[in-house]
């Protein structure tokens, strides 16, 4: 039975075996606390009955207006875990507290080449709103999707049309 639990300041210590995977994006342990801080309700954690950190996913919300939406900063489900909708299970959560804060959308960004993420989302019901040129960098450059799911207060879901071009990360709203 795993459990699905809002992240505390002790699961800093016990998060690194999801962590130390090559597609999860690390941050420093102030990046981490700001989130605790200002958005705790969109940090959550998927643990197992022994208390084994299965995944995680921190987000927030900002914005203004009709561009007022969730964000998903990270999601990563450690190796062993995985296939197992967990990463299904704490989107859905995700979303629900973007729907409860009354915003108009979820975005998030993934890196091109991780086929496998870009189809969980697209099965989530997410689209690829516009392409982020060299989004990530670090040795190699690489582009990003950034996809988006409108919510039930994007009632025309104008949040989702895509963009005909690609962007810059420096364009970002």
């Amino acid at each position: 039975m795993t459990t699905i639990r809002p992240f505390t300041c002790d699961d800093l210590f016990k998060f690194n075996n999801v962590n130390l995977d090559p597609l999860t994006e690390t941050y420093g342990l102030p990046f981490y606390l700001q989130y605790l801080a200002h958005w705790p309700e969109y940090f959550q954690i998927a643990e197992s009955p022994t208390g084994e950190v299965m995944g995680y996913i921190m987000g927030k919300a900002e914005g203004h207006n009709e561009l007022w939406h969730g964000h998903v900063t990270a999601l990563t489900v450690a190796p062993e875990y995985r296939r197992l909708g967990l990463a299904a299970k704490l989107m859905n959560s995700l979303e629900e507290i973007s729907e409860r804060k009354h915003c108009y959308f979820v975005d998030l960004f993934v890196r091109v080449s991780n086929e496998v993420a870009v189809e969980m989302y697209r099965g989530l019901g997410y689209t690829v709103y516009r392409r982020v040129i060299e989004y990530y960098s670090g040795g190699v450059d690489e582009d990003a999707f950034d996809m988006r799911k409108a919510l039930s207060r994007d009632k025309e879901k104008k949040s989702v049309i895509p963009l005909p071009h690609p962007v810059r990360p420096e364009e970002l709203e």
